[in-house]
């Protein structure tokens, strides 16, 4: 491997005082130089670069470095540190047998392990059952039955493998496949944050292209035999310790006969069929024919390990009958999978789902390029140019371009455009409707039977309306095997639980701070949700500005929100710039339910103020205790008691008496938070608006 500035600045890192209890920053002899060397490996730019900075006359000797370019440097750092540069292991694989035990054992972790599966409930009859952490889960309590009948007494460690094959230099296109582990007795809250250093970096997998082999069929065989055989190696050491058990401490001294064993396989769709050995367009998980992948309610069957194993095993009887076997079963012919002899391993169960790409990156990308056929990519475009702001959402001035954030207004969006040939658009909405339910709901931290049950209604109703999309020439069947996929969503919640304990994201986010540099991937801001500001916009304003800057105005603003707030700012105008006005939408709480809708209302908040102190006494009884802050917000009617029946929206209009709209002066802390509302686009002059339930999942769990 070459001399990379993040490899010896980490060696500097933990190196650099552990060399000479007389000089603690031996090789260098005083502490500029040290921090020079230290900014060049870590902070500094280039190694050219600073090749040639110390090239310059003076510099090095005014500075009296024992080096004069990057290579003599990295040589002091490989030769003269006290414990040397860490090495990688150039052979087939990197073996890390032991990182379970790493985390297992950390301080940090102890007083949050898990040890044993339970149940969780709402009630006290135990009808509802709780789904969040992996303990929660099915899989954790089955496979405890499992052990106790062959070794009694024993502590699970749920072994999580997550891959993704990645680029891992800036230059020459190279990409290696991380693979990274965590265990699941550790709460997802804390290793789904790459900053608690919750994953270990086992091994990179070769990602060679085999160009020597010429027969490609031969070559893709032989690339997934590596894959398999590398992957193996890298985790043999569960074999043997999962049967038997080893003994482990855990971070406050306890000590358990544990039990690793491989309970889930994170990745995305080319790395699922890779480890499962699945065909390209079957499902990684059942063995549904591919014309029936479309259907709603064709029974399920979980792919038979049993069978499958007994097919890998017919490699002993020559290589024809093992092709035949393994096509028979349905899989690839894998020369011993790496998860063939892991005890009470099951793969096709161990997939999890993958919200980023199947639903994001599949179902979403296909839903979008469907509307567009139907609905006109120019409309859609001018819709979101048109849409108000808030801080939940980037505005797309320039039409959609992100996944992720365009389901939080799509359906808001679409609601009135008109479809070809004048059809109803009743179906179409129901079908985006069930779609993006589905994947609020499936991202759920924490689901129970119930909220399992609304997870098939809402693929139900996708599926009950799809045809429009046939009836309008844009698909002719849905055979797509990411939306099959949903289908194994609750099924998969329940042996895991909530779909955040494997989340592919983790993976993405892993590779920048294990594989990358993390600096330079961040924006070094940080997100904090906010009502108020720390200084107003205005010290002090007479009730005539109020009237002509901040409440004359019926439109929004332009601005572009990031931070969590309600914003109330006159207009302004800067040189020939003009900011127009902006007053944000909020839900304001009328009422002690928090649970219930008819107790919030819409409210425009248009002055965000305080009274003087002195003017109090003057306007209030001293019995009245008023608020520091309050604001003055112009109200819209009351929520209907039920949603629209095509779209499930809730639609609102200004509240007006006499033609004047009705106003009040209430308590910033009756704000609750900020709401999107979503013009109704066919009206010239709008003043009907639907609530946009999508923009975060606070709010789409009030209004559903």
């Amino acid at each position: 491997m070459s001399h990379g500035s993040v490899d010896h600045g980490a060696n500097m890192a933990y190196g650099a005082h552990l060399a000479n209890d007389d000089n603690p920053y031996h090789p260098f002899n005083s502490q500029i130089k040290w921090e020079v060397a230290r900014w060049a490996k870590v902070r500094g730019a280039t190694s050219t670069a600073f090749t040639d900075l110390l090239s310059i006359d003076g510099v090095s000797e005014r500075l009296g470095l024992s080096f004069k370019n990057t290579n003599e440097l990295n040589k002091i750092i490989d030769h003269e540190l006290p414990t040397g540069r860490p090495k990688f292991q150039r052979e087939q694989v990197v073996v890390a047998g032991e990182s379970f035990d790493s985390l297992y054992g950390d301080t940090d972790f102890a007083r949050y392990l898990t040890f044993a599966p339970e149940h969780h409930y709402t009630d006290e009859d135990q009808t509802v059952r709780l789904f969040h952490d992996m303990h929660t889960g099915k899989w954790w309590w089955n496979m405890q039955k499992k052990l106790d009948q062959h070794c009694p007494g024993g502590t699970i460690i749920p072994i999580i493998i997550s891959t993704d094959k990645t680029q891992v230099t800036m230059f020459r296109n190279k990409s290696a496949y991380p693979v990274y582990l965590t265990i699941g007795n550790i709460p997802k809250e804390i290793h789904c944050k790459p900053s608690h250093s919750a994953h270990i970096l086992l091994a990179y997998l070769p990602t060679t292209r085999l160009e020597h082999i010429a027969n490609k069929a031969s070559r893709r065989r032989s690339i997934a035999n590596l894959y398999h055989a590398c992957l193996s190696c890298v985790l043999a050491p569960l074999e043997h310790a999962g049967l038997e058990g080893i003994n482990m401490c855990t971070g406050d001294g306890a000590l358990r006969r544990c039990h690793p064993l491989f309970a889930s396989f994170v990745g995305d769709y080319p790395e699922q069929l890779l480890a499962t050995g699945i065909k390209f367009g079957d499902c990684l998980k059942c063995d549904v024919e591919k014309d029936n992948m479309e259907s709603n309610t064709v029974q399920l069957h979980l792919r038979k390990i049993g069978e499958v194993l007994d097919a890998l095993a017919a490699l002993d009887q020559g290589n024809l009958a093992f092709v035949r076997a393994c096509a028979t079963v349905g899989i690839k012919p894998v020369i011993h999978p790496f998860w063939e002899k892991l005890p009470f391993a099951n793969i096709f169960q161990s997939v999890t789902p993958d919200v980023l790409h199947q639903l994001y990156q599949g179902l979403v990308k296909h839903l979008l390029a469907w509307l567009e056929a139907a609905c006109g990519a120019t409309e859609i475009d001018a819709h979101c140019r048109w849409l108000p702001p808030n801080h939940h959402i980037r505005l797309f001035t320039k039409g959609i371009t992100t996944l992720s954030c365009i389901c939080r207004f799509l359906l808001g969006i679409i609601i009135d455009i008109c479809l070809p040939n004048n059809l109803n658009s009743g179906r179409l909405l129901r079908a985006v409707w069930g779609l993006l339910d589905f994947m609020y709901l499936a991202q759920y931290p924490c689901h129970s039977t119930e909220t399992l049950q609304l997870l098939d209604e809402a693929l139900d109703l996708f599926h009950e309306n799809k045809l429009i999309f046939v009836n309008l020439g844009i698909r002719t069947n849905f055979n797509l095997p990411k939306l099959h996929a949903a289908r194994h969503y609750p099924r998969m919640i329940m042996q895991f639980g909530s779909t955040d304990n494997y989340n592919t994201e983790y993976t993405e986010r892993l590779h920048i701070d294990l594989a990358k540099d993390a600096y330079h991937a961040t924006n070094h801001k940080d997100d904090r949700k906010q009502v108020m500001v720390k200084h107003p916009s205005a010290k002090s304003v007479s009730l005539e500005t109020l009237a002509t800057d901040y409440v004359d105005a019926r439109g929004h603003g332009n601005a572009h929100v990031t931070l969590d707030s309600v914003h109330a700012k006159p207009r302004r105008k800067f040189g020939s710039h003009v900011i127009a006005r902006r007053s944000d939408t909020a839900l304001v709480r009328l009422g002690a339910n928090s649970k219930d809708l008819q107790e919030f209302r819409v409210g425009q908040v248009r002055v965000i103020f305080t009274l003087p102190p002195k003017c109090i006494p003057l306007l209030f009884p001293p019995t009245i205790h008023l608020p520091t802050h309050l604001a003055y917000v112009e109200w819209f009617t009351l929520f209907s008691p039920a949603p629209d029946r095509n779209s499930g929206l809730y639609k609102v209009s200004r509240s007006l008496r006499g033609g004047d709209t009705m106003a009040s002066i209430v308590s910033i802390a009756d704000i609750e938070r900020s709401v999107h509302l979503i013009p109704r686009f066919v009206l010239k002059d709008c003043d009907t608006f639907w609530l946009n339930s999508y923009i975060d999942r606070y709010t789409f769990s009030m209004f559903r």
